[in-house]
């Protein structure tokens, strides 16, 4: 929380400084002559970079974060599919495969979260889970089409994994930040170009500059980190699916 207010913050008042700095140190001859419309052309220049930055960086990050979630809702809908599978199995079997059903989604939610938040990556120990869950289906005996349809599931559970695995570890492309980062640089410095004195107005237009391009890189950011930043993927799909084990629906 800290954070989603500092940046903003602090981007003000960088912007603002920039704006101070450049009326004091800007030398005479960069005053506004003849080449005024060139400047104003290099302005718009600055500013339609930045902006076609971060539209850029936005569309890929919301793409990650979209299908990010569109895999944790894959996941457990596969994951309920297996768990109604494995009722018309004998109830030894069934008991068996449900009940690793459950520990999976269970880790998932309690001990696998955590640990793609702070290390990108997926939990050893729920894959074991899983890997243990996957040898008891395919270790059936006597229900052939029950079989069938419980490793067909769980085949559909392993993609969507493999799928949750790459959003947690994939992220926007470095050039991209190096772009970003280059376009506010130009952004903020764009003061030095133009001739704009110091008032009330110029410094709050500034200062609203520097929140805007705060806010705007904390939620690339954020964006850039589904399972780890300010916009987490939520736990919903795989939360309803463990609920309905429960219920034994």
């Amino acid at each position: 929380m800290v954070l989603q207010w500092a940046l903003p913050v602090l981007s003000a008042l960088v912007a603002v400084s920039v704006l101070v700095l450049a009326n004091r140190l800007r030398p005479e001859s960069w005053r506004k002559n003849e080449e005024e419309g060139a400047d104003g052309l290099v302005l718009e220049i600055i500013s339609t970079f930045f902006t076609a930055v971060v539209a850029l960086v936005v569309v890929i990050g919301w793409q990650n974060y979209d299908n990010a979630h569109s895999h944790t809702v894959a996941e457990a809908k596969a994951l309920v599919e297996v768990h109604s599978a494995a009722d018309k199995l004998p109830q030894a079997e069934r008991d068996r495969i449900q009940g690793l059903v459950r520990d999976y989604t269970t880790q998932v939610l309690g001990s696998e979260w955590p640990v793609m938040a702070e290390k990108r990556q997926l939990s050893e120990s729920t894959q074991q889970t899983f890997d243990k869950l996957r040898a008891e289906a395919a270790a059936l005996r006597d229900a052939d089409d029950e079989r069938s349809s419980v490793l067909a599931g769980l085949g559909r559970v392993a993609q969507a994994r493999y799928d949750r695995a790459m959003d947690a570890s994939l992220s926007i492309p470095g050039f991209l930040y190096a772009a970003l980062w280059f376009g506010t640089a130009l952004l903020l410095l764009r003061m030095v170009l133009a001739d704009q004195e110091i008032t009330r107005r110029s410094m709050l237009m500034t200062a609203v500059l520097g929140v805007v391009v705060g806010w705007v890189i904390l939620a690339i950011y954020n964006l850039d980190r589904p399972f780890s930043g300010g916009s987490v993927v939520p736990r919903d799909a795989f939360e309803l699916a463990l609920t309905r084990f429960r219920n034994g629906s």
